[in-house]
């Protein structure tokens, strides 16, 4: 049950991301965007792809289902396995689809020449320690949000019990 509701907390996720990107895609779609853009836009995806989120997903999706599927049927986990890698061939090579849509996101976000100015800086030594760095940063100011939130969290909860006190009540 726990895999169950962790997949549909995933799958939800999923979801929620989706929408949210082809949302954001909905107005690319039915404007025009200048060939030149497009291809700026789809260079900064490709710059900035150092996570490999497209494999990632595809992993995560594999490791989710193989739980999911073995855990009912223990007795078959070798053909699970072998069907799921199976199946993950045929979503291989199909990043494309989803990073042009990224892409498009991008392109009715930004000008062609704040484009031009992102990719330029990607390109440079710094900008793609910036992007071969993301992923650290990012675990650690996870981290640290974490462990502000718990710390002010706290705090705050102490701050509005004294308050309460101070004015009679014992909470």
């Amino acid at each position: 049950m726990k895999m169950i509701n962790s997949l549909s907390r995933l799958v939800a996720a999923a979801g929620l991301v989706v929408s949210l990107a082809f949302a954001g895609a909905a107005p690319a779609v039915s404007q025009e965007i200048a060939p030149e853009t497009l291809a700026l836009a789809r260079k900064y995806v490709d710059l900035t792809n150092k996570a490999g989120i497209y494999e990632a997903i595809l992993v995560r999706t594999a490791q989710q289902t193989s739980k999911l599927l073995s855990q009912s049927n223990p007795e078959i986990v070798k053909q699970i396995d072998a069907t799921i890698g199976k199946t993950l061939e045929t979503y291989k090579g199909k990043r494309d689809e989803l990073f042009n849509q990224f892409a498009r996101v991008y392109a009715t976000t930004f000008t062609q020449d704040e484009l031009g100015q992102i990719v330029a800086f990607y390109e440079t030594p710094a900008g793609q320690k910036l992007a071969d760095s993301a992923l650290t940063v990012n675990a650690g100011i996870r981290a640290v949000m974490e462990v502000y939130t718990s710390n002010f969290g706290t705090e705050f909860v102490t701050k509005v019990r004294a308050d309460l006190k101070a004015q009679g009540f014992n909470v």
